[in-house]
C-alpha cells in the first residue's frame, strides 16, 4: 500500500495529532490550493494546514527513499551473509545530516522560547 493511500486511510480513521511545528509561508499554484481545500472539505476534521503538513511529510519520506545509494570505498559493516556493506556517499547521508542539524537548531530555538 502506498504512503498516500495509508495517509488517506489515516485521515478516514483518526483524529488530528498535536505536534511541535515550525511555520513556513509559501505561495501555491491555484490548482494545488483548490485540491488542498477539497481534501480539507472531504476530511472535515483536518485543517488545510494539517492537510499540507501531512502531505508534505509523506512526500519527503518518498523523496528520501528515492535518493540513490552511491557506494563509497569504506566498509562500514558486514551483512548477514558476511559480505561487506559499503558506506553510502550519495545524497541520503547528506540529507540525513542536514536534517539532524536543522532539527537540533529548531529544538534549541523552541527550548529557548519556553
Amino acid at each position: 500500500m502506498s504512503r498516500s493511500r495509508m495517509l488517506l486511510d489515516q485521515w478516514q480513521k483518526t483524529a488530528v495529532k498535536e505536534y511541535s511545528v515550525r511555520e513556513f509561508t509559501l505561495p501555491l499554484p491555484l490548482n494545488d490550493a483548490a485540491r488542498i481545500e477539497a481534501l480539507a472539505e472531504m476530511y472535515a476534521g483536518r485543517t488545510t494546514e494539517q492537510i499540507i503538513a501531512e502531505l508534505l511529510s509523506v512526500a519527503l519520506k518518498d523523496l528520501e527513499e528515492a535518493m540513490p545509494y552511491v557506494q563509497g570505498e569504506s566498509i562500514i559493516t558486514k551483512d548477514e551473509f558476511g559480505d561487506p556493506v559499503y558506506e553510502d556517499v550519495g545524497l541520503t547521508p547528506k540529507f540525513e545530516a542536514a536534517t539532524r542539524k536543522y532539527l537540533k537548531q529548531y529544538r534549541s530555538e523552541s527550548d529557548s522560547v519556553d
